[in-house]
């Protein structure tokens, strides 16, 4: 692990009502050296993510009182941090609802305590400690759209688009790579990084959120799908 990560200087809320494995997690996480807060249920999570200093979210979905789908949704109404769902559900249909509200990451128990630490550790890296280079031209136009590099800023029609950390990331890959086609392979190991090891379909709920967010292309620019290869930044030019 590089010099640059270190654990201790992370902070881990886990969310789970099985006592059982919120003591798994925690020890696991400790024994890496990370910081752990626990909690029982989804409004005792939500109400120790209000105290601050969290970095990454391991969240459980059934739970009694406030189950993890909309503890998820509260999370990103807030901000960007991470979340890795941990959960007995495993259909594709609710890991897809998991990525379309906002999760990174997803793990179906039973699990590996091994695997959930490392991706753990990989979500924390890639968020807080990626190294990206700033491309010389630090404003990007096409047509109505703008991407500033500098100040990670996006307009569309004269309006700002919020995008999360990971949105913003998608889009900067698409736009740096006008007309050509990137499959979703490739878009995962830029985005989410080499080590990522959950679906490869949370490209796809990604492209739809950064699509919904800027509005439909125009005569400059789309996003296309190409169909059994991947996705394209069809831009003039």
């Amino acid at each position: 692990m590089s010099e640059w990560f270190q654990p201790s200087d992370h902070r881990i809320l886990v969310v789970d009502d099985d006592p059982n494995i919120v003591d798994l997690i925690r020890l696991y996480l400790e024994n890496k050296g990370y910081r752990v807060v626990c909690a029982y249920s989804g409004t005792d999570g939500l109400a120790r993510l209000e105290q601050g200093d969290v970095h990454l979210i391991i969240l459980d979905i059934l739970m009694p009182d406030m189950d993890g789908w909309t503890l998820c949704q509260r999370v990103r109404e807030q901000g960007d941090i991470p979340i890795l769902m941990v959960t007995a559900k495993g259909e594709g249909s609710d890991k897809l609802k998991g990525f379309g509200l906002g999760a990174d990451d997803y793990l179906v128990k039973p699990f590996d305590p091994n695997e959930l630490v490392a991706r753990a550790t990989s979500l924390l890296r890639r968020t807080y400690h990626a190294r990206i280079d700033v491309p010389p031209k630090t404003e990007l136009r096409f047509g109505r759209l703008r991407i500033d590099t500098a100040g990670h800023t996006v307009t569309a029609d004269g309006r700002p688009v919020d995008l999360t950390a990971r949105e913003y990331q998608l889009l900067r890959i698409f736009v740096q790579n006008p007309n050509r086609i990137l499959s979703r392979q490739q878009l995962l190991d830029l985005v989410w990084g080499i080590d990522y090891m959950g679906e490869d379909r949370v490209v796809d709920v990604f492209v739809k959120r950064v699509r919904q967010k800027l509005g439909p292309g125009d005569e400059d620019w789309a996003i296309v799908t190409v169909r059994g290869l991947g996705y394209k930044f069809e831009t003039k030019g």
